[in-house]
């Protein structure tokens, strides 16, 4: 499948879930990497006018996931985080965040993906982690 029916295919899944809610969207994908963004706007704002640092967890987690769903086979397999971690480094108020999922370990059970949160400059928004385990379909 190319490229931009594999990322049409992932967008259309995403309906009427909590990334359509948050506006986010997958926008490239590469044998090693997946990209999504979602537009900062008040819906993802904490009260102060700032990205909410769970707006930011839900991406990252969202995309890290996905990456790690597009990795395994998806008629056998299904994919659950376990654990994320993120370091808030810097706020935004307006434009776009681009959360970039890359792995550090793809094992049979375990992945380990890292997610970049930059801004539309590519300056470091948030860094976080994210573990998913590789469970069997039923």
């Amino acid at each position: 499948m190319d490229k931009e029916n594999l990322l049409k295919k992932i967008n259309d899944i995403n309906k009427n879930t909590l990334m359509e809610t948050l506006g986010m969207e997958f926008i490239d994908i590469g044998e090693d990497f997946l990209v999504a963004k979602m537009e900062v706007t008040p819906k993802v704002h904490q009260p102060d006018g700032v990205l909410h640092g769970g707006a930011t967890v839900a991406l990252a987690e969202s995309v890290g996931s996905a990456a790690s769903y597009m990795s395994v086979n998806r008629e056998t397999q299904m994919v659950r985080g376990i654990v994320i971690s993120a370091n808030h480094v810097k706020g935004i108020s307006k434009g776009f965040v681009f959360a970039k999922a890359t792995p550090i370990h793809k094992g049979r059970t375990t992945q380990l993906w890292e997610i970049r949160v930059t801004d539309p400059n590519n300056k470091l928004i948030s860094h976080c982690k994210l573990s998913t385990m590789i469970l069997n379909r039923k």
